[in-house]
């Protein structure tokens, strides 16, 4: 039963990971853009929005991590 709602779970995130590593700009370009920033505000340094992109990632990745790491733990045991 726990190991299907890590399943899901980790299924879940490991989505989410793909749709905030899209977001994420490039070279140019990226969520700074999609809302309509200009290039000198980038160049000036990252936006609130890609701040918070990137600590919203870090989060899903930790979540990703440790999920992955009890779903190894629960099959091997």
């Amino acid at each position: 039963m726990l190991t299907d709602v890590l399943v899901v779970v980790d299924t879940i995130v490991a989505l989410g990971l793909v749709i905030l590593i899209l977001l994420h700009s490039g070279r140019g370009g990226g969520l700074s853009d999609m809302f309509g920033a200009s290039s000198g505000s980038s160049a000036a340094g990252s936006t609130v929005a890609e701040r918070n992109l990137d600590r919203i990632t870090v989060i899903f990745v930790l979540v990703f991590t440790f999920v992955t790491v009890a779903l190894s733990i629960r099959w091997s045991g």
